[in-house]
């Protein structure tokens, strides 16, 4: 391989590894027998100082790249060294070289088109622990693409490579990604310049979805500007494809229908995972490498579970062995199970045993419990009869015990005439030294007149006169309904605190208005109770 130009003094240049719109990269050789990797980033820098700002840009994101190397990660790729080309003045990154093929040239002839789920899965967890590795360093990468990804034939890990990006000026990585970066991997945002921790997720879901399916969700057909944007704003608006589908139709013809019916069984949660790196919001995605891998453990964990639970399930028979032995066993096992068969009989008898002393016990007490039922409810049944018959004599044969006749007492204790004016004299009050008997049903009134207890007067054929107004009965017994209430006026609002109890009581009609009826009774004094009752709650004897 022919020289070049010079890189720097003890880097021999061996050629070109590959050129990007990022870079080339070259092999060289250290003074001895060494192999590295050069990274040559194309903007030139016109002097080694503070005056040139691409400089000072290169020098302050090589010591954050450093950063990456200060604990070793055997997925990512060791930086050796930086400095400028002594033809060119170029900047270049001094990387280990790793013998291998990238994941790109893996998805070629002779390889199959597609990884198997088992190295799919490898891949993942090993990317992932390399972008972990980098954003807990503050370092994004900013070109996850499967070129960039190489597999290390030593050591067998999956190793990321190319850190160029990541080290040019924002305006330098704005322009380059813009115009010459991998656009089938790039997020969403990079359109506009932007780099996040999200913007690697985002294409190392397109890195899974290439490996699993032979392609990459959104191809570019050709390296025209029109071909560029339109993967651009395929990536901001369509949703990716069906990865089941792709698979099926890629899987090699030359793998066993066995084969590939178990390389279609991928794991739901890297399905998930896949989707969820490739959402169109940097905030719907995995924050960073740090959660991606973690989320890779969590998943590989339940897999372990499951296929464990799957191998207990079928377990294989115990090969046969030395059959002396085996007859010792068998034999062994048989005296233990004529030990458990002889403890399960004596269980059975005595739950046997048990049962049959629990139903005695209830039928005795069934038969107990039905005797004294039978008196008690007798014994019951004749109290009841009696409390009956008692009640119906004290209601219908000693009405006079039911009928209250409450009266209100006036100082003088005497009372008021028969002849007041109905409509503006009060219910008037004889006096008494026996005590009311409160209205039970009204409990938020309460009464302290004393009332006497009266006998029912004859009836008096002599007509009444009152206020000089026709009425239209005489003195007749009437039917009181329930305890009722005299009221001060026609007016629900002017109830007084005398009543008569539910019987009947010798009443004289004296007017009429509305719902209410001015009555005049006597009570068993021969006193006189003014009033006005509703009319609802008296009736004549003769209508009731």
């Amino acid at each position: 391989m022919s020289k070049i130009f010079t890189i720097a003094e003890g880097l021999e240049n061996l050629g070109a590894l590959k050129s990007g719109g990022q870079g080339s990269v070259y092999k060289a050789r250290k003074t001895g027998e060494i192999i590295t990797a050069i990274k040559i980033l194309p903007t030139p820098i016109s002097s080694e100082n503070d005056d040139d700002k691409h400089f000072i840009s290169f020098s302050n994101e090589v010591q954050k790249l450093k950063r990456v190397n200060e604990v070793p990660n055997p997925n990512v790729v060791s930086i050796i060294a930086s400095g400028i080309t002594s033809s060119g003045n170029l900047p270049f990154i001094e990387m280990e070289y790793i013998e291998g093929a990238d994941l790109g040239e893996l998805l070629q002839p002779p390889y199959d088109p597609v990884f198997t789920v088992k190295e799919t899965l490898k891949v993942a967890d090993h990317l992932a622990n390399a972008l972990a590795h980098c954003h807990r360093a503050n370092i994004k990468h900013g070109d996850i693409k499967s070129n960039n990804v190489k597999f290390n034939q030593r050591t067998g890990n999956y190793v990321l490579l190319d850190f160029g990006l990541s080290v040019m000026s924002d305006e330098q990585r704005r322009t380059s990604v813009r115009y010459a970066g991998a656009i089938e991997f790039m997020a969403p945002e990079q359109s506009t310049g932007e780099t996040l921790t999200e913007t690697d997720v985002y294409s190392y879901g397109i890195i899974l979805f290439e490996l699993l399916t032979g392609t990459v969700p959104f191809p570019l057909t050709n390296k025209g500007e029109m071909a560029r944007n339109t993967v651009m704003l395929a990536h901001m608006e369509k949703l990716p494809p069906d990865i089941i589908t792709l698979r099926q139709n890629a899987l090699p013809a030359d793998w066993t229908a066995d084969k590939q019916q178990r390389e279609m069984e991928i794991p739901v949660w890297l399905l998930s995972m896949i989707y969820k790196c490739l959402e169109k919001d940097p905030a719907k995605r995995f924050k960073n490498g740090c959660e991606l891998l973690e989320f890779i453990q969590r998943g590989t964990i339940s897999d372990e579970r499951k296929k464990a639970i799957d191998q207990f399930r079928v377990q294989p028979a115990k090969p046969l062995g030395d059959e002396p032995e085996l007859r010792k066993e068998i034999l062994v096992l048989q005296a233990a199970l004529a030990k458990k068969e002889n403890l399960v009989k004596d269980l059975q008898y005595v739950v046997e045993t048990r049962d049959r002393e629990l139903i005695e016990a209830r039928r005795y007490l069934s038969t107990t419990r039905n005797g004294v039922s039978k008196s008690v409810f007798f014994l019951v049944f004749i109290i009841a009869l009696g409390l009956a018959g008692f009640a119906a004599y004290d209601k219908f044969y000693k009405p006079a015990k039911h009928l209250r006749e409450d009266t209100i007492t006036n100082p003088e204790n005497k009372l008021q005439a028969a002849t007041t004016d109905p409509a503006t004299t009060a219910p008037v009050d004889p006096a008494s030294d026996k005590l009311i008997k409160k209205h039970k049903k009204w409990p938020y009134k309460k009464s302290n007149t004393p009332v006497v207890n009266a006998k029912r007067p004859a009836k008096k054929n002599t007509p009444v006169t009152g206020s000089g107004k026709y009425h239209r009965r005489q003195e007749e017994t009437y039917a009181i309904l329930k305890d009722t209430y005299f009221y001060n006026a026609p007016d629900t609002s002017k109830r007084s605190d005398v009543y008569l109890t539910a019987g009947d009581a010798t009443l004289t009609l004296k007017e009429e208005r509305g719902d209410f009826q001015y009555v005049i009774f006597i009570d068993a004094d021969g006193k006189p109770i003014k009033g006005w009752l509703k009319k609802k709650d008296i009736k004549p004897e003769t209508d009731y």
